[in-house]
């Protein structure tokens, strides 16, 4: 969970505003390291089922909340005179009403579907083909997270066809992410089944994501 919460904060607060290109190849730059927090998920809703997940997520959301709000408060109050570094300061961190909640909004719907279909997937497949789940979980959820985030985000700031191509870049990069991690994550799975003795499966589990019952 505290490896969760850290990429969350990270890849939320360092990256999202900021358009890079390489190759050109145009996108956002926190997405190099925000499916890593996917990849945390993927663990524990395998492992530790839905209801278990759902409360890191929730801690997440949190703490992406309370992060943000620490900023909007240091970013507003007045520099000390001689200290000339608020511009820059108010650059990085003064995220926009706009970003902060396209950002908890796209995190939360993006987190819960991406457990509810891997946990979905776990039963049907009984316990069969993590990959399948796994990824199959990060492209609906991912796909819903860029859906919310980018459009409440940015629509009306960057011209329609940058707005386009960095969604579809950044989720294509998201769930290339999850492929290229899936052997690291076989290897992560495997080890807390084995040291923790659990493996849960989802059956008549309540699904309501409002709720942080077990």
């Amino acid at each position: 969970m505290a490896a969760f919460v850290a990429v969350l904060l990270c890849s939320n607060i360092i990256g999202p505003a900021k358009v890079a290109s390489l190759w050109g190849f145009t996108f956002g730059a926190g997405v190099l390291f925000f499916p890593i927090s996917y990849v945390f998920g993927d663990v524990l809703t395998e492992v530790y089922g839905y209801a278990r997940a759902r409360k890191v997520v929730w801690t997440g959301f949190v703490a992406l909340g309370f992060a943000s709000f620490m900023a909007w408060i240091i970013v507003g109050m007045p520099p000390a005179e001689g200290w000339d570094g608020q511009d820059a300061y108010a650059a990085v961190l003064g995220q926009t009403p706009r970003i902060v909640l396209a950002s908890l909004i796209a995190f939360f719907v993006g987190e819960m579907v991406n457990a509810y279909v891997l946990a979905r997937m776990k039963v049907w497949t009984a316990g069969r083909w993590l990959w399948t789940r796994t990824i199959g979980s990060t492209v609906v959820g991912q796909a819903f997270d860029s859906l919310v985030f980018y459009p409440i985000a940015f629509y009306g700031m960057w011209p329609n066809d940058l707005l386009l191509a960095v969604m579809l870049s950044n989720y294509l990069i998201k769930v290339g992410w999850e492929v290229v991690l899936t052997p690291v994550t076989y290897r992560v799975v495997a080890l807390l089944k084995r040291a923790e003795q659990v493996d849960f499966y989802d059956r008549g589990t309540d699904f309501n994501p409002f709720t942080l019952k077990s």
